[in-house]
């Protein structure tokens, strides 16, 4: 039999929840509306949503699918397709419906826009490959008959939008003044073992940003990356922070990154994410954890002593600090006492729970609580779960990540007012006890 070269969706269908088929597109002739029916029979009619994986082979076809509300977003292919490219594309899609319908478009919104939904999904894929689905784009040239867009486009320009490289920036924009604002997020993933030692500990990141630039500029954007300050390096700087798992917006020119590892892109219009990033070595941990828990006379008393460092500059603080400290089951009650924020046992979350509103670099804080339990028929050993901590710290970066420089090059020449923004906040920060 001849071999199957073009590897793409056959079908997309919007079902609801009793499996009714709202719209459905045929890209290709290789399958049946008669499939329809048996995704309804074998995926929503025995409510295997929510508990299987978002694929199911039936009958030689495969069936990926996704919700939105109560409708279900359906692909199906006869062959080997990359899972990822379909699902991106079911978000995409998602996406685009909710900038045309509204955020929480349902079933009615849906069968009152069906002209402009099938114009939308013959725009965004072609024989069963995806197209363009830049919304931007598509406002240009589907606009529901009654939206007039301000500055309609030369037909040229259109063509270049619609096939073009750069579908995510159109050309003429104007700002009065030229700004960016970049922000640096990391969260903290830490797991500390009772005596301190570090079992797990990795950050991972992001860079959002905020461009106000007029025309087309072109981006390059540095970070203390020891790749390259090592290739740059004169001997006189402090050594850079090894950066793993890069991964971009899809304006950054990927294979000038492959080359030397620079960050260069056309920025889209406003706010949009850069990169993200995971850093595993050299971490500056924010607060260290000094925990004592001592379960006393026959399993009636547990005494925690806990005792917090804040490892950052003084120049700086930590905010929205919550600690929460296991304690058994059966506590009876708990008698803390915490010269610093606000501490009580908080019985719904098994835990005495520890707020600090403000907690300065440099700082030492100690807990002590004496938890009453009460007895039990059989006692059973307590499992210790660990201690979980939530804080923001701002400008500072726990893996010592730093945006060296952000050059804007534009025909014009014009100035950039750059502005740099650092948080790091706990992600999965636990203490074992």
């Amino acid at each position: 039999p001849p071999h199957n070269t073009a590897i793409m969706i056959s079908m997309i269908m919007v079902l609801n929840q009793k499996g009714d088929v709202m719209i459905s597109r045929q890209y290709r002739d290789d399958v049946s509306r008669a499939a329809a029916d048996s995704f309804r029979l074998q995926v929503i009619a025995a409510k295997e949503t929510g508990t299987q994986a978002p694929v199911k082979r039936i009958e030689q076809c495969s069936f990926l699918y996704t919700r939105h509300l109560n409708m279900y977003f359906v692909a199906i292919t006869r062959s080997n397709v990359n899972p990822a490219l379909v699902f991106e594309y079911l978000f995409q899609k998602i996406r685009i419906l909710k900038a045309y319908l509204g955020e929480e478009f349902d079933e009615n919104s849906m069968r009152n826009n069906m002209t402009l939904i099938y114009e939308l999904m013959d725009e965004t894929m072609d024989f069963g490959y995806p197209q363009n689905c830049a919304v931007d784009v598509l406002r240009l040239y589907i606009n529901l008959g009654n939206v007039k867009p301000q500055d309609e486009p030369e037909p040229s320009q259109l063509t270049s939008q619609i096939t073009g490289a750069i579908d995510w920036r159109r050309e003429g924009i104007k700002h009065k003044r030229n700004e960016v604002y970049i922000d640096v997020l990391e969260s903290v993933n830490l797991l500390l073992s009772s005596t301190g030692s570090v079992l797990r500990n990795e950050v991972t990141g992001q860079v959002q940003m905020n461009t106000k630039l007029t025309g087309m500029p072109e981006c390059k954007f540095g970070l203390n990356d020891k790749l390259v300050i090592e290739r740059e390096d004169t001997g006189q700087r402090k050594p850079g922070v090894e950066i793993d798992d890069c991964t971009f917006h899809r304006c950054v020119r990927l294979g000038k990154f492959d080359a030397d590892r620079t960050i260069t892109f056309i920025p889209p219009d406003g706010e949009f994410e850069l990169m993200r990033y995971r850093v595993t070595d050299n971490i500056n941990v924010p607060f260290r954890f000094i925990p004592a828990v001592q379960e006393e006379h026959g399993h009636t008393r547990v005494s925690i002593n806990l005792k917090v460092i804040a490892n950052f500059s003084d120049q700086l603080f930590a905010t929205h600090v919550v600690i929460k400290i296991p304690v058994p089951k059966n506590t009876a009650k708990a008698k803390i006492k915490a010269l610093f924020g606000r501490a009580k046992y908080e019985p719904e979350q098994q835990a005495i729970v520890w707020r600090v509103k403000r907690f300065p670099g440099k700082a030492e804080c100690h807990i002590n609580a004496e938890v009453d339990l009460m007895p039990t028929v059989r006692p059973k050993p307590w499992n210790r779960p660990p201690i979980n901590v939530e804080f923001q710290v701002p400008m500072f970066t726990a893996s010592g990540v730093h945006v060296r420089f952000l050059r804007v090059y534009d025909k014009s020449g014009y100035h950039t007012q750059r502005w740099v923004r650092y948080i790091t906040k706990a992600g999965n920060y636990q203490i074992r006890i």
